[in-house]
């Protein structure tokens, strides 16, 4: 069996469901999941206002990593939001924690395979760009991978995607526009900009934040590049938002794993005012 299509296959979540816990079998309804949510470091309260949720933990999944990130929770959350199915990833694995970097492609191949045709991703991320300070969201424009590494290397799966997968518009245009009406209707600040992916898990050193300034990056991180990479390569839209934890190495004293939980737990009703008013608005105008 493909790992990344078990979430189309019923069966699989007749097995599953029990052991998770939870005796409610009508989860085989989420082969037809509509959109996915990634939370990242300390974002993942936002799964708390899915109704109808149902909590299946990563390691009930085959494909799926154990997360031994904190702040990472490791399950997956499925429900619905404002009339629409959503699959939430209640947590992500990272390349730095030793996996092979094509297993990261694992969770969106699944949920593409499950139904969804659409991705927001959330992270923490820390600002390069003065004017976009701590406890503030940042939608992506674009982003820089810096890793010099892809999960899309190895074999092509053609049933996923092309083996050349064009990056040219990574985040969806119409899916920024939506967000930016959302942020507008809740009264949010949201910034825009441009974000680097860096291997991790150390912390960026000043020299690499004044060249990532050169580059053009507004905001550095661990993440969310490699999950924009995998999706658009099987056809979904995405939309990412950081939640800005930290001003980067240099422009700050100090950096730690630590602010970046207590500031992303700050952030995160910001965050879940905006993605709730972005699913909102989605449903609205999916319905006209």
């Amino acid at each position: 069996m493909n790992y990344y299509r078990i979430l189309s296959d019923p069966s699989i979540f007749r097995e599953i469901l029990p052991k998770s816990g939870n005796p409610d079998s009508r989860g085989l309804r989420f082969s037809s999941s509509e959109a996915c949510i990634i939370l990242g470091s300390g974002l993942s309260s936002f799964a708390d206002s899915i109704e109808n949720a149902q909590q299946i933990p990563y390691a009930k999944i085959e494909g799926f990593e154990a997360v031994g990130v904190e702040g990472h929770s490791g399950q997956l959350v499925l429900g619905d939001l404002h009339g629409r199915s959503i699959a939430c990833l209640q947590g992500r694995w990272h390349a730095y924690e030793g996996h092979n970097i094509s297993d990261l492609a694992n969770p969106i191949r699944s949920l593409r395979s499950a139904g969804c045709d659409l991705l927001l991703s959330t992270c923490a991320a820390g600002s390069l760009n003065e004017s976009i300070p701590p406890g503030n969201l940042m939608m992506l424009t674009d982003h820089i991978n810096w890793t010099g590494s892809s999960p899309l290397i190895g074999v092509n799966d053609d049933q996923m995607g092309p083996r050349f997968t064009d990056m040219s518009q990574a985040y969806d245009i119409h899916l920024q526009g939506h967000l930016r009406a959302a942020a507008a209707e809740t009264g949010l600040k949201l910034h825009e900009g441009v974000y680097l992916w860096c291997l991790g898990p150390s912390f960026e050193t000043p020299a690499e934040i004044r060249a990532f300034k050169i580059l053009g990056a507004d905001a550095v991180g661990m993440s969310t590049v490699p999950e924009t990479i995998a999706a658009r390569h099987c056809g979904m839209k995405v939309a990412a938002v950081a939640a800005i934890t930290n001003y980067a190495a240099g422009l700050q004293a100090n950096l730690s794993h630590e602010q970046t939980l207590t500031v992303g737990n700050e952030t995160a009703p910001q965050l879940a005012k905006l993605i709730s008013g972005f699913f909102k608005r989605w449903g609205r105008l999916s319905s006209e």
